[in-house]
């Protein structure tokens, strides 16, 4: 399997346009899977660059339902004439960040023929499946962050129902990709227990100092406790990443646009 990360917030390639948002191209048993699609269309002029074929995409996953993973889904469907894209039913909703900014999905995008919406868990494809946020329990605090949903006219807290995560399993391997980890990246382990973690832990908003900074420690030393190697990028935060770095070594590390993870 290789992964190539088309979109995210950083960059070491100065060819290439980083932005806040996440698009990665997996290859994988002579299928290909583009997992999020970014907040622009810059992620497809960066595909051309690394010398990547979005028109070869034979199916697309939106992790949920915010801007900055599925404000290219338009541009996309304007280079690749045939991939659907699954995304939850529950990504139609109104979501706001914790200033009032409206973050959810161009609601053009609802009624386009190729959107196949999602009710629980989904096969694509032996060995590729969309998992639906049901299967992962709270038992650990979630990561909200202010974050809310409109809804019969008031603003309530997010709770994440639109949030779906791609599991792949190729060599007796479980590939685990996750958009933010909103539900908690310490619940989604508890669920799954991939082998190989890929995607945001949504912890950019956590201070690193103080109570922050052991929340982040208690984080860190939970995430080891699990036979799996780590590729953390997005709403994680550098600094932030820097302190699960301190715990958890050679088992972490961060993508950023252009980086390739092979499996």
């Amino acid at each position: 399997m290789k992964i190539t990360v088309l979109i995210e917030n950083t960059s070491t390639f100065q060819e290439l346009e980083y932005e806040h948002g996440l698009s990665l191209f997996i290859e994988h048993n002579e299928r290909n899977i583009l997992f999020d699609m970014g907040q622009t269309d810059a992620f497809i002029r960066n595909s051309r660059k690394m010398g990547v074929n979005l028109s070869s995409v034979h199916a697309a996953v939106l992790s949920h339902g915010h801007y900055d993973h599925g404000g290219g889904i338009k541009p996309f469907l304007a280079v690749n004439s045939k991939a659907p894209i699954y995304l939850s039913n529950e990504c139609k909703g109104g979501f706001y960040n914790n200033a009032g900014k409206f973050i959810g999905l161009d609601k053009e995008l609802f009624d386009i023929e190729r959107m196949l919406y999602t009710y629980g868990d989904t096969e694509i494809c032996s060995g590729i499946t969309v998992k639906a946020l049901k299967n992962v329990p709270v038992k650990h605090k979630e990561n909200a962050c202010g974050l809310t949903e409109y809804k019969n006219g008031v603003f309530v807290p997010d709770a994440f129902k639109h949030e779906q995560y791609l599991i792949i399993e190729e060599n007796g391997k479980r590939i685990l990709f996750s958009g933010c980890a909103h539900r908690s990246i310490l619940n989604i382990m508890d669920a799954f227990s991939p082998d190989i973690f890929i995607g945001g832990l949504h912890l950019s908003k956590i201070d690193t100092e103080g109570n922050g900074r052991e929340y982040l420690v208690n984080v860190a030393k939970e995430l080891s406790k699990y036979n799996t190697k780590y590729y953390v990028c997005h709403c994680t935060g550098q600094k932030q990443y820097d302190i699960l770095k301190e715990y958890l070594g050679n088992s972490i590390k961060y993508i950023s646009t252009g980086s390739i993870v092979e499996i």
